[in-house]
């Protein structure tokens, strides 16, 4: 059983059996703030505390709780979790619009028109968006717009419905903030299918009028510009996006096909060849196809065309940042991820793909930081691949005690991803913890049938052979096989 505990110094009122008062309201309050097998504590228990116990809680800022008239001041455990310090500027999280069309199979559409709105928000300085995988989940679960703020650490929640059909399409939205629970703005969106951008632009600029956000005359023409001249090639990278999303070899050259299409529809559509290069580079590091190296250089030559095509694209950047990592071209992929969270600075996967480039460039210090914000950026549903990042750069500092922190709360919601497994076995073995370790290789082992440390210093793009001596030596210790 997994706990999360909120503490809290304070009066209460005793009646018979029950307990109230402002001080059981906060602690309650304070529970849900908390992750999972954390703590989170007050301002006056952290003082009370001080130096006291062998922890260390981290300044979680301020934060305002229903039922609590002043905001109240957070200091968590571990500090390495999803609550995070409130931001200064306008938070909002975007849940996937729901398809409301008769053919269920239009989902894809749904949450392709979500993720675009979402995109056109995070290249806003102004704002701090949570989408995508962030916030997939919630299409299969009933909770009101406050649970979702509350969990997600945002103020702000954009909720809607998309139904298509007949050459049109209709999209409700609404806008609620969460603090006060009033419904701020909603509205209905009609109109020809070929006006689908038109359309997201108006929801997106309705939200930052609402929200009185202020936008640069260069922030206002990269968040609302679309080029496509092909509603269809448009179709089809949405269809793309959600088989590549699900990788498997079988979905990745279903993927593939799509973006050929789309590409053949529009061949100046950049999306389609970010997209393309990106399943093409998963051939190529992933071995599914029977000629990795071909593989990677097709995907070289459509990412550069993607980055020529809208140098304003951050997933253009991102993909191009990918091959030149398993290119072993370390500088450019780092200088990529960098421009690629420099136009999207909201998006949890530019994170993600930014620490693994300095990662296997030999920069695990400043990959933890960047680790960190995209688990901030996709707190709840963050991808495994995101635990195993902040572990991995963890460990490759030698802070191990924190590299555990990261890796088993993946492993809790992961239970078979291999990545964990791999990075928890060299942790628990330089921590001495030998029995783990060797109980960590074994299922490794046996979820990557085969594998060796010599096939694995063939394959991973590693700049420094410190780093990957220093990953073999634990990995050697628990007894992973040369």
């Amino acid at each position: 059983m997994r706990m999360r505990i909120g503490i809290n110094l304070g009066d209460v009122i005793i009646e018979g059996e029950d307990i109230f008062g402002d001080g059981v309201n906060i602690v309650a309050r304070l529970e849900t703030l908390a992750d999972p097998d954390g703590i989170c504590i007050t301002s006056i228990v952290q003082e009370s505390i001080d130096n006291r116990i062998d922890a260390s809680f981290e300044d979680a800022g301020q934060h305002k709780v229903k039922g609590i008239a002043q905001p109240i001041h957070v200091y968590r455990w571990p500090a390495t979790g999803a609550v995070q310090r409130q931001s200064e500027i306008p938070s909002i999280a975007i849940l996937p619009f729901e398809n409301v069309s008769r053919d269920s199979e239009d989902t894809y559409f749904a949450h392709g028109m979500t993720d675009d709105i979402a995109t056109d928000l995070s290249r806003i300085s102004g704002v701090l968006v949570i989408a995508g995988s962030a916030t997939l989940a919630y299409k299969d679960r009933s909770v009101g717009p406050s649970q979702v703020a509350q969990e997600l650490g945002v103020r702000y929640v954009l909720e809607g419905s998309v139904r298509r059909g007949g050459g049109r399409v209709r999209v409700n939205a609404r806008l609620t903030d969460a603090e006060s629970s009033a419904q701020l703005w909603a509205d209905r969106f009609d109109g020809d299918l070929q006006e689908i951008f038109d359309l997201q632009d108006r929801i997106s600029e309705s939200i930052v009028a609402t929200l009185s956000i202020t936008l640069s005359r260069a922030e206002q023409e990269r968040a609302f510009r679309k080029d496509v001249k092909d509603l269809r090639a448009y179709d089809y990278v949405l269809q793309a996006n959600a088989l590549h999303s699900q990788f498997t070899k079988e979905t990745n050259a279903q993927a593939l096909e799509l973006y050929k299409r789309a590409m053949e529809l529009d061949p100046d559509y950049a999306p389609a060849h970010a997209g393309f290069a990106w399943a093409m580079t998963h051939e190529s590091n992933q071995e599914w196809s029977p000629e990795p190296k071909q593989a990677l250089e097709l995907a070289l030559k459509h990412a550069r065309l993607a980055v020529r095509l809208a140098s304003g694209l951050a997933k253009a950047h991102m993909v191009l940042g990918d091959v030149y990592c398993w290119m072993r071209q370390h500088s450019l992929a780092v200088s990529e991820g960098r421009k690629a969270v420099e136009l999207d600075p909201n998006n949890a996967d530019v994170h993600f793909a930014l620490s693994y480039y300095l990662v296997t460039a030999g920069k695990s210090d400043e990959a933890v930081e960047e680790a960190r914000l995209a688990l901030r950026y996709n707190p709840i549903y963050a991808r495994c691949d995101y635990y195993e990042m902040l572990g991995k750069s963890l460990y490759l500092t030698k802070r191990y005690a924190e590299a555990l922190i990261p890796l088993e709360e993946g492993l809790a919601r992961f239970p078979d991803y291999d990545g964990l497994h791999q990075w928890l076995a060299p942790t628990y073995a330089q921590l001495g913890k030998q029995v783990e370790a060797r109980k960590h290789a074994e299922i490794y082992m046996a979820l990557k049938p085969g594998v060796t440390l010599s096939g694995l210093a063939k394959k991973l793009p590693y700049k420094n052979q410190a780093d990957l001596d220093h990953l073999f030596d634990g990995m050697r210790k628990a007894g992973v096989l040369e």
